[in-house]
């Protein structure tokens, strides 16, 4: 028997790495007869990854109450998830209970790619999971299947680390748009509140100034009707009670006018409030449909189980869609979305260099028709209006060019 034949793979690439034998990779005639990686055996940077991608919060929260903490229950989010990952490395420490929860819920991605003897057939199942959108299962099986090796860790931790930086970039976009929102919205319902206040005593001036113009009338009249008053009252007097009158008349017309124009003022601010909650309503549900997105990509529920009508939502399989208008590097990104779940985006810029006598055919080889109404020509809308309706062909403003108000608009079809 050779010397370190009875070492493990990883025992072997440890006494490698400090120089006590050179490293050789153990000669077994079929990888997959190796056992699979254990998460304390993996590179410690892939833990984070790991436990980020295939581990729910409840599955992680119960691994700590199972280890005795007290806090298991309370404990924030970002604690939970940096209390995991150093678990994973110790392997006495929690990194068991840690594995057995993994390997149980990923059993059928895992006896899956048992049938992959080589990298390149592991590649290949990694690819067909990635496509379908189905990744955290995929992600555990791959990483720890005895076949795989370290030039594939790396490529698909990075496809895994991009696919991360592809959806948080959307969300993170909408959460700031939101809270834009948020504050305009808070500005306008202070400024109409100040003004309906302003309105308010304007109304109460008025009222105020009417009554004292009906009192000086009724003097008025009172003095013009009594020859004994009349006798009694010097001529002055007369004119300065006249004059005030006027002024007082003058005064109720210029507080008339400015009310007028102030209920002009808050009617239109009270539409332009309609218009931003609106707005606030649109981003809410564009971030919804792109967070239930990112869980069904976390969750990696299969076709058929409980969360069938949400996976449902975002299956294009077979279906040709056409984008106008847009952002080149948005459309991209839409593109591969739309790839990702079997379907097919054709697109065009909305005439800024593609002719649009190319909207006809366009229209006709899709399903349905998409553009964003922020980024796209009012010729451009008109023709893709005219050619669905001559074809029949049904068609969607959306709100934005952002993936999360595609991803909304998607799930409404």
């Amino acid at each position: 028997m050779p010397p370190h034949a009875h070492l493990d793979g990883p025992a072997l690439r440890a006494l490698a790495s400090v120089g006590h034998l050179p490293f050789v990779p153990p000669q077994v005639a079929d990888p997959a007869d190796k056992p699979r990686d254990r998460i304390w055996d993996l590179a410690d940077t892939l833990h984070c990854s790991i436990v980020g991608t295939c581990l729910t919060n409840a599955e992680a929260r119960a691994i700590l109450a199972k280890l005795g903490r007290p806090d298991a229950r309370t404990i924030s989010e970002h604690r939970l998830h940096g209390e995991i990952v150093q678990i994973a490395g110790r392997k006495e420490g929690g990194a068991r209970l840690l594995q057995k929860a993994l390997d149980r819920r990923f059993e059928r991605e895992i006896e899956r790619f048992a049938q992959a003897h080589s990298p390149e057939a592991v590649r290949a199942l990694w690819k067909a999971s990635l496509e379908r959108g189905e990744i955290p299962g995929a992600y555990w099986a791959a990483i720890t299947h005895p076949a795989t090796d370290w030039a594939l860790v790396q490529e698909i931790f990075g496809e895994v680390h991009m696919l991360s930086h592809l959806v948080g970039q959307s969300n993170r976009a909408d959460i700031r748009r939101l809270r834009q929102l948020e504050a305009n919205l808070t500005e306008r319902d202070e400024a109409v509140a100040s003004l309906e206040r302003r309105v308010v005593d304007l109304m109460g001036q008025r009222d105020g100034l009417s009554q004292r113009n009906r009192s000086i009338e009724a003097e008025r009249r009172l003095s013009r009707e009594s020859p004994a008053s009349i006798a009694g009252i010097a001529r002055d007097d007369q004119v300065q009670l006249e004059a005030r009158l006027d002024r007082e008349r003058a005064h109720t017309e210029a507080l008339e006018e400015k009310l007028a124009i102030l209920t002009e003022a808050a009617g239109r601010l009270s539409a332009g409030l309609a218009a931003e909650t609106a707005c606030r309503k649109a981003a809410e549900a564009e971030l919804a449909a792109a967070e239930a997105l990112l869980n069904e990509i976390e969750r990696n529920v299969p076709p058929g189980r409980k969360a069938r009508s949400t996976s449902a939502r975002f299956d294009l399989t077979g279906r040709t869609l056409l984008y106008v208008g847009g952002r080149p590097r948005q459309v991209a990104q839409l593109r591969r979305f739309v790839q990702a779940r079997g379907g097919d985006l054709l697109s065009h810029d909305g005439g800024i260099e593609e002719s649009l006598s190319l909207l006809s055919g366009l229209v006709s080889r899709s399903e349905r028709v998409f553009f964003p109404v922020e980024c796209v020509s009012h010729e451009a809308t008109t023709l893709v209006k005219r050619f669905c309706e001559a074809g029949g062909k049904p068609f969607r403003p959306v709100r934005s060019a952002s993936l999360a108000s595609f991803v909304y608009a998607i799930s409404k079809t």
